[in-house]
């Protein structure tokens, strides 16, 4: 992948002045400590197929999403990739490499446009360095990433594809408050590991149920309970999970 410098379009973050910051993440964080990050953040432009981070390569921000998502990827030698999980306005995009070594671990890119609060790694490792709270917060994040990418192993090794195809659907629309999406079937395959024929026969399936509606290019979600039954427990098991790890600030 290529990556797009984001930089061009940074300037100081005027959220940040604000007492509840647009990041579930960052809201979290006591005045105190927001108090050491205001004066470094800038909002940034996450235009879409952004390249955020790539495995293997050095980062030098770290991006905590206003709304729009970014897809987590892992790739193998052949070319194929598949995701790993999807990150939004409650998370924090390279933290916990941030904290290591400074190393992407996984390909980050942008799936839907949006804004996010960027941080130069730096200034990033000084401020969890001087703050226990912050730093403990983005260890957690980084305990409830691993948790969404055990269950997304999970999920792709049990689950039907139509149950995987929900549980995607209604992650999106969570971290976006949408219920349409700007995406081919193509793409969607590549993310979730299968041909595209798979997601062309439940993507019909669906909406000839009246669960989904799908034109080239764009999915609308119809009935969102039909969605829920019919995802896998995979997405509530996440969620249970970040719940019990760092609260589920909305």
């Amino acid at each position: 992948m290529c990556g797009i410098d984001l930089s061009i379009t940074a300037r100081i973050d005027p959220c940040m002045s604000a007492s509840h910051p647009p990041n579930q993440l960052l809201q979290m964080l006591d005045i105190a400590d927001l108090d050491l990050l205001r004066p470094h953040l800038a909002t940034v432009e996450l235009v879409r197929d952004a390249v955020l981070g790539e495995v293997g390569t050095a980062l030098r921000h770290v991006y905590f999403p206003h709304d729009g998502s970014v897809s987590i990827t892992v790739g193998l030698s052949e070319g194929q990739m598949i995701e790993v999980a999807m990150l939004g306005r409650d998370s924090v995009i390279g933290g916990g490499a941030a904290l290591a070594d400074g190393v992407a671990a996984a390909d980050a890119m942008v799936l839907f446009p949006g804004t996010a609060s960027t941080l130069e790694i730096q200034v990033f490792r000084a401020i969890a360095a001087a703050s226990a709270r912050f730093r403990n917060l983005i260890i957690r994040h980084e305990q409830v990433m691993l948790a969404y990418a055990q269950q997304s192993l999970l999920c792709n090794t049990l689950h039907t594809v139509e149950a995987r195809l929900a549980r995607w659907l209604l992650r999106a629309s969570e971290l976006s408050d949408s219920k349409t999406f700007l995406l081919t079937q193509e793409a969607l395959a590549q993310m979730m590991g299968v041909r595209r024929n798979a997601i062309s026969l439940v993507a019909n399936a669906l909406q000839r149920a009246g669960v989904i509606h799908y034109t080239r290019g764009q999915i609308e979600i119809i009935d969102l309970h039909a969605l829920e039954v019919t995802s896998c427990v995979c997405h509530a098991a996440v969620k249970a999970r970040r719940t019990t790890l760092i609260g589920n600030r909305q």
